[in-house]
């Protein structure tokens, strides 16, 4: 887009300061009582809603409480306890093999450090951002879910469409003290206003200053559809 690195610094302060008058509530929508159970609902929210992975957590947590305990887990009997969130049967793998690591290189503990927690299996660098920020109050970066990705590039803060790049793009321009509850900020405008089709741009606290609702962007509205996982 072109767009210089100073005027996309400010765009990305009026961003935030409105969203924060808007959502100044807003947190994480994950249930979770401990690390490890982060960890779990995390791998299973991918291409999921946080509303499906809790009603699958809240009897799942009842069942398996330790690495060990899913780890042992036979692969059908834990792909049935997860068969009503997306790719159960590969999910239920991710989370056997990434406890079994936890258990033979970390002492069953969920380590904390985004190399270590990157190299257990089915956990990526969003996955990781989210258990050191909520799991160890660890800020490293941003966390760029789908409603990040989308609402980055439609707002003029981003040009690139994979996650990592978006990430880095925005850690430059939005002060480390936001990074955390900028993820929130825009799952909460993503879900309640700037969906991936059919965007609300008439209710848009944002409208007057968003690029792609004046139409001088190269993100088209709905630009975000091919991220449209949660």
């Amino acid at each position: 887009m072109g767009t210089p690195r100073a005027d996309r610094a400010d765009q990305a302060t009026d961003v935030i300061d409105r969203l924060h008058e808007e959502y100044p509530d807003t947190t994480i929508s994950l249930n979770y009582s401990n690390r490890l159970e982060l960890l779990v609902a995390v791998i299973l929210s991918a291409q999921c809603t946080d509303e499906r992975v809790n009603g699958v957590t809240a009897d799942l947590f009842e069942t398996y409480q330790t690495p060990a305990d899913y780890a042992e887990a036979p692969q059908e009997e834990l792909a049935t306890a997860l068969n009503s969130v997306t790719y159960y049967n590969n999910k239920a793998t991710y989370i056997r093999e990434t406890c079994d690591q936890l258990l033979a290189e970390h002492d069953g503990e969920v380590p904390d450090t985004m190399e270590a927690l990157t190299d257990l299996h089915g956990v990526g660098r969003k996955t990781a951002n989210v258990v050191l920020q909520h799991g160890h109050d660890i800020v490293e970066g941003v966390v760029v879910d789908t409603h990040a990705q989308r609402l980055s590039r439609r707002l003029g803060l981003a040009d690139h469409e994979r996650p990592e790049r978006i990430e880095r793009e925005l850690m430059e321009l939005v002060p480390e003290r936001e990074w955390q509850e900028l993820t929130h900020l825009f799952i909460s405008h993503g879900r309640a206003v700037c969906t991936a089709r059919n965007p609300d741009c008439d209710a848009c606290s944002l409208a007057d200053i968003c690029p792609s609702e004046r139409g001088d962007s190269e993100i088209d509205r709905a630009s975000g559809e091919r991220w449209d996982e949660r």
